[in-house]
Formats: structure tokens, sequence, C-alpha cells
């Protein structure tokens, strides 16, 4: 069986840096995911404080406010929307093997490739923030109907 030679090339300049910003971006999913838990943070403990000193205002020291279950549903969901947003902004143990930089898919519960730990840090911050910011605005739905 004839070798058939494959005729390669050392990449230019622009390729080098496309490269490069390629896994600077890779690497950097996990910060951007962790500024977003911050900023998300920041909102779940803003509009409940606010919601309840609004509450506060409108019927003032002596009113009672019947508190039913939209109420109740409401900073529940907010509970867990920021239980869920901390969670986001632990760190977490990673298993690494720094030797391979892309796992095979099926070994990934064994050891994460360098490659593989990046992404799979951020799916993870990355989900933790998807359902934390819908139940955060589900718990807004929810405070709104009990006005």
């Amino acid at each position: 069986m004839p070798t058939k030679i494959i005729p390669t090339r050392p990449l230019n300049e622009n390729e080098k840096f496309l490269r490069e910003k390629f896994y600077e971006s890779l690497a950097a999913q996990s910060d951007l995911m962790d500024k977003l838990s911050e900023r998300l943070l920041t909102l779940e403990l803003a509009i409940p404080g606010a919601y309840a000193t609004a509450l506060k205002l409108m019927y003032g020291d002596k009113a009672t406010v019947t508190f039913g279950t939209w109420g109740y549903l409401a900073f529940g969901l907010w509970f867990a929307s920021l239980i869920l947003t901390l969670f986001a902004l632990a760190p977490q143990k990673w298993k690494v093997d720094v030797s391979i930089l892309k796992q095979d898919p099926r070994k990934l519960n064994q050891a994460l490739g360098i490659e593989d730990f990046f992404e799979q840090s951020a799916l993870y911050k990355r989900r933790l923030i998807s359902v934390s910011s819908v139940l955060f605005f589900l718990g807004v739905v929810g405070a709104a109907l009990t006005l």
C-alpha cells in the first residue's frame, strides 16, 4: 500500500492569534459564569428586600398583610434561586488528568482532560445559573400576583 504524504505548512500569525484567542475564550467561560452569578446574586438579595420594603411602606406599621400562597411561593422560589446561585459560585473539586488535553467521552467519569475541565465546569455553572434565573423570574411573577 503506497504511503500518501499529506502536505502541511506552519501556522501563519493570524492563525496562531485566532487559535490563542479560541483557547483563551474557552478557559474564560467559567470566569464569565462566575461574573454572571455575582450579578444574579446581587439581584436575588436586592429584589426580595425591596419587595418587603415596598409592602411595609404600602401597608404601614400597624396594618397587617395577608400573605397567601403566592407570597410564600415567591419567597420560596427566591430562596431556592439564591441557593442555586451560591452553589454555582462555590468552588468544585474536579478530577483532571493534566497529561490529557481532551478525554475520550466514554471516560469522562474517570478523569477530565484539560479542555474538558474548562467545558464541564462552565457547563455545570451555566446549568445552575439557568435554573436559578427561571426560579427567580417565577418568584417575581408570584410576587406580582400577591398584590
